[in-house]
């Protein structure tokens, strides 16, 4: 089961918040959307997805932080099952 959780930020943030959020790891997908909902990027996270493999994903989201304002990420989480007590 999947949810979905959003954070409205600005563009000098944008970067920190998605590393935060990769390092929780239950992340399935990031989707940054500008202010007027317009999406700009949105990429997949699997599980073992490591360091070398998102350096270009950090780039290319500090490239849109530079020339963005307000954004919005949108975060698909995979939940834990829940276990019967």
């Amino acid at each position: 089961m999947t949810t979905k959780e959003s954070f409205v930020l600005h563009g000098e943030n944008l970067l920190k918040k998605v590393k935060e959020l990769i390092a929780e790891g239950n992340i399935r997908k990031i989707t940054i959307t500008d202010k007027s909902g317009k999406e700009i990027m949105s990429f997949p996270l699997t599980f073992g997805v490591v360091g070398a493999l998102l350096a270009p994903v950090f780039a290319a989201i500090g490239a849109v932080a530079a020339v963005i304002g307000e954004c919005t990420i949108t975060v698909e989480r995979e939940e834990e099952p829940k276990k019967d007590s």
